[in-house]
C-alpha cells in the first residue's frame, strides 16, 4: 500500500480529563496528529504521558472530553457506544500487552472467534502461519509460550483483516528474544497487509521500528520524528 496516499486519522485538539474529585486530572492536554495509511507510528513515552488513553480514544474504546478524531470520513469522536462497537468491530485489531486467550480453545479456535462475526475474514489457519505458528495450530495456550501465546493474539487481531492495528505494550511481558518474535510478526502484517500500525511502547530501541516516532510527555505531544528507514526487528536494541 502506498504509504504517501492518504491520511487515515485526522486528530485534532483531543482532550481527556478525568474528574477524580475536586481537581481535575488531565490524561490528555489537546493533541494534534494525523497517521498515514499504512505507516506504523510508534508511541513512546513514560507511563501517565497519554500513549493509552490517546489509543483508547482512537480505538474507539473510551470517549474524549473535547476534540475530534476523524478515521477517514468518519468522526469517532460523534459515535455512540453502540456505533463505537461496530467501529471497532469492522476497522480495528487490538493487540494487549497480556493475551486474552481463551485457556480451553486451541490456537485455532481462539483466532476463528474472531472470524466468526468478521465480513472479510482471513481463514484462522492462514492468520497463525503469517505470524509463524502454522505447526501449532491445534495446541492450547498452556502448551505454548509467552511469545507464542502472543502471536496468537496478534493472528487474532488481524484475521479480520483490519485496516488499523493497535498495539498496546505487545512485548512488555517479554524477553528481548521473546519480543523480536513478535515484533517480527507486526512487521510482517504491515508489510505484507498494509495494516496501519500504532504501537505503544516504553522501549525506546523499538522505536526503529516505526515510519514515525510520536514522543508523549504529560498528556500532550513533546515530538515527532521520521525514521528514514525502519530497522528490521532483529536488529532492535532491547
Amino acid at each position: 500500500m502506498d504509504k504517501t496516499r492518504d491520511w487515515l486519522f485526522k486528530i485534532r485538539r483531543l482532550t481527556k480529563v478525568y474528574e477524580t474529585g475536586e481537581v481535575p486530572v488531565y490524561a490528555l492536554r489537546g493533541v494534534d496528529l494525523d497517521i498515514k495509511v499504512g505507516e506504523v507510528v510508534v508511541l513512546l513515552g513514560p507511563s501517565g504521558s497519554g500513549k493509552s488513553t490517546f489509543l483508547n480514544i482512537i480505538g474507539g474504546l473510551d470517549h474524549a472530553s473535547e476534540g475530534s478524531v476523524h478515521y477517514g470520513g468518519l468522526e469517532i469522536t460523534a459515535l455512540d457506544d453502540t456505533e463505537l462497537t461496530r467501529y471497532r468491530r469492522d476497522n480495528v485489531g487490538v493487540v494487549f500487552q497480556f493475551y486474552n486467550l481463551i485457556p480451553s480453545l486451541t490456537a485455532r479456535e481462539n483466532v476463528a472467534l474472531v472470524t466468526d462475526i468478521a465480513a472479510d475474514p482471513m481463514d484462522p489457519a492462514d492468520a497463525l502461519k503469517m505470524v509463524d505458528l502454522g505447526n501449532r495450530l491445534d495446541h492450547f495456550p498452556s502448551q505454548l509460550s509467552g511469545g507464542e501465546q502472543q502471536r496468537v493474539a496478534i493472528a487474532r487481531a488481524i484475521a479480520k483483516r483490519p485496516a488499523v492495528l493497535f498495539c498496546d505494550e505487545p512485548t512488555g511481558a517479554l524477553d528481548s528474544k521473546t519480543g523480536v518474535k513478535v515484533l517480527e510478526a507486526l512487521d510482517r502484517v504491515n508489510r505484507e497487509l498494509g495494516t496501519t500500525t500504532v504501537l505503544i511502547t516504553h522501549n525506546a530501541g523499538i522505536a526503529a521500528l516505526g515510519d514515525r516516532v510520536v514522543s508523549f510527555a504529560d498528556g500532550k505531544i513533546a515530538g515527532i520524528a521520521t525514521n528514514q528507514t525502519r530497522v528490521n526487528p532483529s536488529e532492535v536494541v532491547w
